[in-house]
């Protein structure tokens, strides 16, 4: 160490001085505020304005009121960006008066607000703090959770806090805080002592002083501390002390600085979450203090903070009344306790705690702090038991649960008790700095003694705990950490600035533009290497490291030998910085490398510390060699090294290598001024007085030096040796020798210096960079600088085999002599080989070759963090090449040596463990393991570019085989890594929320607002326009399905007819038309499912439902409201219900819709109160219902509105499917009669609203077989009439209702039902289906039934016309798929004509499709299958009905049979379409098709009247309805056709209902504008048939049978099936062609199927895989056997799949045939070009095997072919494509 530190001291210069003003203070002054106004009044304008920076606003401010004044403060961060990536900006928080600014910086500009907050009182602190979102309190791993990102605001009674995404929360605080901090948990307060608290005596608990609150939500709560006693047991109470004073809080270490105001001390802790057994003893009773007494004295305690946190904002003391409480508390009088809290904060309301999963402990009682009884004396206090401590047992009121503490403090260390400590010797700054060897240090500023003291920690072996180490003191008036690079700034007494390392110094820090302290006083300096030392270990240290051995202690850094010296030189400095009067007064707000000086004249200026090194290759250098070097060394040669670096007038960049040369060969014993390369750097002028400490002043004359530097250049010698010189005979010039021999002669190295003993080992990492920086192509120059230096030491060291390595690699820089220094033989034994150290050079390019060889090769050294690039290629050839899947596995490799200070094994050792070679698996999963390995890792495609070819070469194949066969479910990063933006574009949008869609539809605004809004517009045209690209069908639908447009009343007027008797016609006409009209909104609201996602701010668009007309050819209106003709009261009611769920629909599940949205819909006028009903129940079919306040729902079902409730209920249930939902359940049993208690008051339910929550109950339950539940609905289904006409309308609605509830609550479960067996429900369900005498009313509402209607004869008969339906549809559902035959008997059609007079013929409709729905699998798709489902009797007997005669038959009634027949033959179609339900089968469509056909020509068929046209028309619809089924989201033509002749029919038979039909089946086929289809689950199926119940509303307010709300339940079993290919280049959809395999059934093999895309895939369960097929786009398959997730979640986002074109070829829409391919185009022009073309090459474009034969035998010249036969080849390319 002997020239380490010149006789003259170091300076380094701080670089970018500018100014600084905080930001905010500026924003501050144009912020609006009472403050401002003030100012305004007091000082005239200019003035106010005119005043700069500081001075100016404080200035105004002792204008206004005094204490004002230091309420300005402020702190700076490291900018965070949105994205949570490093940024190197400032963030600034400003606190003035009310106010606080947050304002941000960004890369180019300067800071701007980002937010600004005013608060009600004056702000104490404002803070960052990150709150983490656990999503389970019980769990302790907190590592996954989310953060948000809050700042928080204290004030005087409550803490408020903003998060970035814009929650806002209140606290009120029960106590007075003094200051807040931040933790890696939450917050933590400090509870401010009053003076007249004193130390409590024996009888009461001292209350504890810190708090912590996890979550703005949560509680605030008390913290625990656990510190260890002399014995090793460690005991944990609550922290009461109110001396201790927290001084510090990091985050990362998690750890807690505190003062001790008695003893004057610091100690450490480390704050932690409590364990659940700690919590335990702090809660539980202790022996010692178990007593009643303590009991109420805790309980007391909270009721206190209780009342007070209800609102009672504390004045002075919060704890003053507690010795009043305490007195209470001997007495039994506990309701005086509690009746004191006047309100109740809404924040205990929202608080998180009270949710009843979280009360996990369950204790009794308000025993909420329990403070373990202790003084702050040692001694513990008996408590005396007093007698009238009785009252425990009226304390413990139950409506309280324990506070349960969250965070705890360990003790760590404390600092070691001294004489001369003073009392008030408090922290006033404490930072944590890391030395440039990483070892970290804990730094406090003690002001009063000018004192920085630094203590040394480190992480334990286990990570587990912080040991600390000695305590350094450094003379500080102020100091600061420098993070970016381990340093701090430290401000002396005397005013200098000067430089640190941990406690090493490195310089002082010269200030442009600052008067710099004189040169001269620093010569009486003596030359620390440290400052003074305080040795001693603390006491607490020992005790925890007396087990280990005393070298596991940290080495303290040495004292100085003459330390009286140091003292007085630092006081008696000539303190030059005085006198001038501007002096450094502080260091505040250090982020990266700037800091703030104030300076004694109040400015403040802002600085950076320059960097340690800026050129990428001195950095690698400098890092390799720090981690070979032992620590102290290590910081020894930074120090040298930085202090020559960042000298003022330091280098440019380039010349920071010769720079970084010349200090290191000096710091290994080289004189560089003597060594012939290094001499000849140019350092560009800028010589550091390091270097060059005299530069003589060059003479105007020149010197011979000039000429011998010219001889001596690589220029003059690539003259010399330039071949033109030889053939020109130039002699060549003799530089004088003579210099050169004396160089050589004095050559030897001097063995004091630092480095010396280790050039081996810096040699040796030197090398493995020189390695490293060869794997990357853009470091070429870096590696030429290098050799010169390797090529030195190299001959110095006398390594051959090093030097003929570099030579190999550069000949041309590489001499092959050149200047030796020489090293004694006696010095090189002090020379450390290290154990790494290998006689041949490592060279990565040898490692792979001999790999690529075979041939087994010794690991390769490599220096972790420092040579990464080496490590990847080494391990990606090891996995690639050699096939061995553990090399990239986390356990040591066996193809690396790492690289460290200890001693490893030896050289023999090592040549052991060659590895040899072996394929374990095929290469394309080898591909794979690698390309995710190498993501995993963090490579990029811009690696791969800087890779050698060569090297990079087996990424490449690797990377080539993935890229053609790719698995779906890559993460993002590999895709990229691939070259497939397809997949990575997938990736990326998979991990996005919902609500974003890529196929969004912009209808440009100006088309539609002509036209009135038909609720059609927001359809997507361009994936629509692919799927049904021929023709204009989707126009067609457009056109059918509006309703928002007057209707064409076409009547003729007849001479007969008067003009009066003309416009009644004319209205009666219209009056059939509208029975159209209001059927239409349901098969819209099919047509237009899930379609828009609305914007927030606006009201949902609801087209109005027309129902006028236009009678040509005057265009006059025609009006149902004129009163000419009779139109039925409510006619449009229910019309208007299902237009408003049709609007509903249209939005998406997935967009963002929050309670507010739903109420701000509700319109202002009462007539549109039905549609706001519908829209309610869509939004519950759509899933956004459950967001809607229980207060809302409350609200809408107060009103009594009946449409509203029955919306409301059908959508919250749906909302909730499934879930047994308790609250739902609660809402829905008011509602039915049933459900309520028997003595319960009768309450007015309307009819339909009963009927709704039916419905609801079993959409709840659905699939559960909740057995209590089942049990009501039974009864419900044969529900007797009341005596006083209760349930005595619409019975048949209500019954159907309750059987459809009882089948989805018993949902396929058949004999399975657990626990029902006594029900006996499928006999129950027999008997309501054919008949028989009423059972006994059993349970609690027998009561109820006793006496019978008046009104209703039924006796005591089952009535079968009102109890059938339902009966039938439950048994079908509960044994729905499980083909038991035996129940399917049961529903078998009769056949013999005497039982089939029993049964209404519409009921054997539900009977086969029941029958049929059982014996699912037995369902085959031909008409034959169709007939057997008739009986015998019918088929032999029934008419054909295009015959003319009738036969006559006595004992036959042919209207029975031939109605039975028609009505059999549509249940077994309606079966056929739920069976095929949404899956295009073509045998089921033609055969459905031809039923469909048959019918409509029965219609119109002579003897149609014998079967009734009613009967036919219902069959029709019903087929037409299982037709639209089977071709769900088809579109399908011929199915159009059939619907738009249906829609033109209108009069006659056709009444509402069949409209309603025919209108659904429209929908149906075009479902979700071909996006949804329907799926064939249990739960599909029964929402499909509360939906498509075949008997059809007579009129539009008809609820007899079937309530018309059901009718939309069909959206339960609409799913998402449409897969759109999206060009990942233009973002466009596209045609792409799919294969689609199906998995193996018992009908069919396992089949492939071709798909041109867009299209509606299958149901995912039925397919095996999917592929994007080639040609044209790059392959992809999608595996569902590993589980269809993936699929599910890219269908409901639109269904996008990503494709990406191949190079050279068009998409199918530009280039249907493929003739129009790059190579297509090439061969086809006849030019000369395509003649010259050679057969062999045609395989390099297509892999077609017909083409390369054709090619082979036609286009290929052959020699032998006679003259005639030749054909012209070039016709023959033509042919080829």
């Amino acid at each position: 160490m002997s020239n380490f530190y010149e006789e003259r001291a170091t300076m380094i210069a701080a670089g970018d001085l500018q100014e600084f003003v905080p930001f905010g203070r500026d924003h501050c002054k144009h912020h609006p505020n009472a403050l401002n106004l003030q100012l305004r009044q007091l000082q005239p304008a200019s003035e106010l304005w005119s005043s700069d920076g500081a001075a100016g606003l404080v200035g105004s401010l002792q204008e206004v009121t005094i204490h004002e004044k230091q309420k300005e403060s402020w702190q700076l961060r490291k900018g965070v960006s949105e994205i949570g990536e490093e940024v190197d900006y400032d963030e600034e928080l400003y606190v003035a008066g009310n106010m606080v600014i947050w304002s941000k910086g960004s890369k180019s500009q300067a800071l701007a607000v980002y937010k600004a907050f005013t608060v009600d009182s004056p702000v104490q602190q404002a803070l960052w703090c990150d709150f983490i979102i656990s999503q389970d309190k019980s769990e302790r791993d907190y590592s996954s959770d989310e953060v948000e990102k809050c700042i928080c605001i204290l004030q005087s009674s409550c803490i408020n806090m903003h998060s970035i995404e814009g929650k806002d929360y209140i606290a009120s605080l029960p106590f007075q805080v003094t200051s807040v901090w931040p933790t890696k948990y939450g917050l933590l307060f400090e509870r401010s002592s009053s003076s007249h608290e004193v130390p409590p005596g024996p009888p009461r608990e001292p209350l504890p002083t810190m708090f912590s609150m996890l979550h703005p939500l949560d509680e605030i709560t008390p913290l625990v501390c656990k510190s260890g006693s002399l014995f090793g047991s460690s005991r944990v109470q609550y922290v009461v002390d109110h001396t201790m004073k927290i001084v510090f809080l990091d985050t990362d270490p998690s750890i807690v600085m505190t003062y001790d105001s008695v003893q004057g001390l610091h100690s450490v802790w480390a704050l932690r979450r409590v364990k659940t057994e700690e919590e335990n003893v702090v809660l539980k009773f202790s022996e010692q203090g178990g007593t009643p007494q303590n009991v109420a004295t805790s309980s007391s305690l909270t009721a206190h903070l209780r009342s007070l946190s209800k609102g009672d904002s504390p004045v002075a003391s919060p704890f003053q009344n507690y010795s009043s409480i305490h007195s209470q508390s001997r007495s039994t009088s506990s309701p005086s306790l509690h009746s004191r809290s006047p309100s109740i904060s809404n924040m205990a309301a929202l608080s998180r705690a009270h949710s009843p999963a979280l009360g996990v402990h369950s204790f009794s009682g308000v025993q909420r702090f329990n403070l373990s009884s202790h003084n702050q004396s040692p001694k513990r206090h008996s408590i005396s038991h007093s007698p009238n401590s009785n009252s425990n047992g009226s304390f413990l009121a139950p409506e309280t649960e324990p506070i349960v503490p969250e965070l705890c403090i360990d003790h760590l260390w404390t600092e070691t008790i001294t004489n001369i400590r003073e009392k008030n010797s408090q922290a006033s700054k404490v930072f944590i700095t890391s030395d440039l060897c990483g070892q970290k240090f804990l730094c406090f500023l003690v002001e009063s003694q000018l004192q920085l003291r630094c203590v040394k920690f480190q992480e334990s072996n286990d990570k587990t705990q912080l040991i600390f180490g000695s305590v350094t003191n450094i003379q500080a008036k102020d100091a600061a950490p420098v993070e970016k690079i381990d340093t701090m700034l430290v401000l002396e007494g005397s005013g200098n600035l000067v430089l640190y390392t941990g406690v090493v110094r490195v310089g002082k820090v010269f200030i442009p533009g600052l008067p710099a302290p004189s040169l001269t006083m620093s010569n009486t300096m003596p030359r620390p290497s440290t400052p003074l030392d305080s040795v001693s270990t603390p006491n607490p240290l020992s005790k925890l490291l007396g087990s280990l051995d005393e070298a596991v202690l940290l080495s303290p850094v040495p004292e100085l030998r003459d330390s009286s010296k140091l003292h007085d030189s630092l006081y008696n400095e000539d303190c030059t910085f005085q006198q001038l009067g501007t002096y450094i007064h502080s260091i505040r707000d250090p982020v990266c490398n700037r800091v703030t000086l104030e300076l004694s004249n109040g400015s403040m200026v802002r600085i950076t510390i320059p960097e340690i090194a800026t050129s990428e290759l001195v950095q690698t250098c400098l890092q390799a060699i720090k981690f070979i070097l032992p620590k102290e060394i290590a910081v020894q040669m930074l120090v040298k090294w930085y202090s020559v670096h960042s000298a003022p007038g330091g280098p440019s960049y380039h010349s920071e290598w010769n720079l970084f040369v010349t200090c290191l060969m000096n710091m290994m014993g080289y004189n560089t001024d003597r060594l012939a390369w290094t001499r000849n750097f140019d350092f560009e002028g800028s010589l550091s007085p390091v270097i060059a400490p005299k530069k003589a002043r060059p003479s105007e004359t020149g010197s011979d030096d000039d000429w011998e530097y010219l001889l001596n250049s690589d220029y003059h010698q690539n003259v010399e040796s330039h071949l033109l010189n030889r053939s020109l005979c130039l002699s060549p010039l003799e530089v004088s020798q003579v210099k050169d021999e004396d160089f050589s002669r004095n050559l030897s190295l001097d063995s004091s210096t630092l480095l010396f003993t280790h050039i081996p080992a810096v040699f040796f990492v030197l090398h493995l960079v020189y390695e490293e920086l060869k794997l990357n192509t853009l470091m070429g120059e870096g590696i030429r600088s290098l050799v010169e230096l390797l090529v030195q030491l190299a001959r110095d060291l006398k390594l051959e085999a090093y030097v003929d390595h570099y030579y190999r690699d550069y000949p041309a820089l590489v001499r092959t002599t050149g200047q030796v220094c020489t090293v004694d033989h006696g010095q090189t034994g002090f020379m450390h080989h290290p154990s790494f150290f290998t006689s041949e050079p490592p060279s990565i390019y040898q490692w792979v070759s001999s790999c690529l060889k075979g041939e087994g090769v010794p690991p390769y050294p490599y220096l972790p963090g420092i040579c990464e690039r080496s490590r990847l290629v080494v391990l990606s050839i090891a996995l690639y090449i050699l096939g061995d899947e553990s090399s990239v596995s986390d356990e040591p490799s066996q193809y690396l040596s790492r690289i460290s200070i200890a001693p490893q094994k030896s050289q023999a050792e090592q040549e052991e463990n060659r590895f040899s070679f072996r394929h374990s698996t095929s290469v394309s999963s080898l591909a794979e393991r690698l390309v995710v390995w190498m993501t995993n890792v963090g490579f990029t495609l811009r690696d791969l570019e800087t890779l050698p070819f060569g090297i990079a070469l087996p990424i490449r194949d690797a990377i080539y085989h993935c890229r053609e066969q790719p698995a779906s479910d890559w993460p993002e990063a590999v895709c990229l890594l691939i070259g497939r933006q397809d997949l990575s574009k997938q990736a990326c949008e998979g991990n996005l929320p919902k609500g974003t869609s890529v196929l969004s539809s912009d209808v440009p605004s100006g088309t539609e607002t002509e036209e009135e809004d038909d609720g059609m517009n927001d359809m997507n045209q361009e994936v629509m326009s692919l799927i049904w690209s021929e023709d204009l069908r989707v126009q067609d639908v457009r056109r059918l399905l509006q309703s928002a447009h007057p209707v064409r009343v076409n009547v003729v007027q007849y001479p007969e007819l008067s003009d009066h008797e003309f416009i009644e016609e004319k209205e009666n006409r219209l009056l059939q038309l509208c029975q159209r009209t209001m059927a239409l909104p349901v098969g819209r609201g099919m047509f237009t499912l899930f379609s828009y996602h609305p914007v927030p701010t606006e009201p949902l668009p609801i087209p109005k439902l027309n129902l006028t007309g236009r009678a040509p050819p005057r265009n006059t209106t025609v009006d149902l409201n004129s009163g000419n003709i009779d139109v039925p009261p409510n006619m449009t009611s229910w019309a208007s219900f299902h237009n408003g769920v049709a609007a509903g629909l249209k939005i998406a599940p997935a967009s963002q819709i929050d309670s507010a949205w739903i109420v701000y819909n509700k319109p202002k006028h009462a007539e549109l109160a039905n549609e706001y009903a519908g829209f309610l129940m869509a939004l519950g079919l759509n899933g956004h219902l459950t967001k809607l306040a229980t207060l809302n729902i409350h609200d809408y079902l107060t009103k009594g509105h009946e449409m509203t409730s029955i919306g409301l209920l059908l959508g919250v249930s749906a909302a909730k499917l499934g879930t047994m939902d308790m609250s739902i359940t609660r809402l829905l049993s008011i509602h039915i009669p049933a459900l309520l208690p028997p003595t319960s008051t009768e309450l007015d339910v309307p009819h339909n609203v009963q009927v709704a929550a039916v419905v609801g109950i079993g959409l709840i339950y659905q699939g559960t077989a909740h057995r209590h539940t089942a049990e009501v609905l039974l009864a419900e289904i044969g529900r007797p009439p009341g005596p006083e006409m209760e349930y005595c309308t619409d019975r048949e609605s209500y019954s159907l209702a309750a059987g459809l509830a009882l089948g989805m609550v018993c949902l396929g479960h058949g004999s399975n039902l657990i626990g029902m067996s006594d029900l006996n429900v499928p006999e129950q369900l027999y008997q309501y289906m054919v008949g028989g005498h009423r059972r006994f009313q059993a349970g609690m509402h027998r009561e109820k039934h006793k006496s019978p209607s008046y009104q209703i004869k039924e006796g005591d008969t089952i009535n079968v016309d009102v109890t059938c339906p339902g009966a039938t549809l439950a048994l079908a559902m509960i044994y729905l798929k499980t083909n038991n035959r035996s129940i399917a008997d049961w529903l078998r059609a009769p056949d013999t004509m005497y039982l089939l007079d029993f049964v209404k013929p519409e009921f054997l409709l539900l009977r086969t499709l029941a029958r049929c729905l059982i014996l699912w699998d037995d369902i085959l798709p031909n008409s034959k299958w169709v007939d057997s489902n008739v009986p015998q009797i019918i088929r032999e007997n029934s008419i054909s009905l295009s015959e003319i005669e009738l036969p006559c038959s006595e004992d036959l009634n042919l209207e029975t049979l031939s109605q039975a027949h028609v009505y059999i033959i549509a249940g077994a179609c309606l079966s056929l379409g739920f069976r095929f339900a949404g899956s295009e089968n073509l045998s089921a469509f033609n055969c459905l098709h031809k039923f469909a056909k048959d019918f409509m020509t029965y219609l119109s068929a002579p003897n149609a009247s014998v079967t009734g046209p009613y009967n036919l028309e219902t069959c029709l619809s019903v087929v037409l309805l299982s037709l639209a089924m089977v071709m769900a989201g088809s579109g399908n033509l011929k199915v159009l056709q059939l619907c738009r002749f249906l829609h033109m029919k209108t009069g006659g038979e056709m009444n509402y209902g069949f409209h309603l039909a025919h209108h659904m089946a429209l929908g149906l086929l075009f479902l979700g504008g071909g996006r949804y289809s329907l799926s064939t689950s249990n739960s599909s199926i029964a929402a499909l048939l509360c939906a498509l119940y075949p008997h059809f509303p007579a009129h539009s307010t008809d609820n007899r049978y079937h309530l018309q709300a059901l009718r939309h339940l069909y959206v339960l079993a609409a799913e998402p099936r449409l897969l759109v290919p999206v060009d990942v280049d233009t973002n466009t959809p596209c045609y792409a062609l799919l294969e689609v395999t199906y998995k193996g059934t018992q009908w069919y093999e396992q089949t492939k199927e071709e798909l041109m895309a867009p299209t509606l895939l299958p149901e995912l369960h039925l397919l095996k895989q999917i592929k994007v097929k080639g040609p044209r786009y790059w392959e992809l398959l999608i595996d569902l056997s590993k589980g269809t997730q993936h699929l599910k979640s890219i269908l409901s986002k639109d269904g996008v799949l990503y494709v990406k074109l191949r190079a050279g070829q068009l998409s199918y829409k530009e280039d249907p045939m493929g003739w129009q391919s790059l190579l297509a185009q090439t061969v086809a022009n006849r030019n000369s070009e395509a003649r010259a073309f050679k057969p062999e090459t045609i395989s390099a474009f297509t892999s077609d095997p017909a083409l390369l034969s054709f090619a082979e035998y036609f286009c290929k010249p052959t020699v032998n072919m006679g003259q005639n036969l030749r054909m012209d080849h070039s016709s023959c390319y033509t042919v080829v494509f």
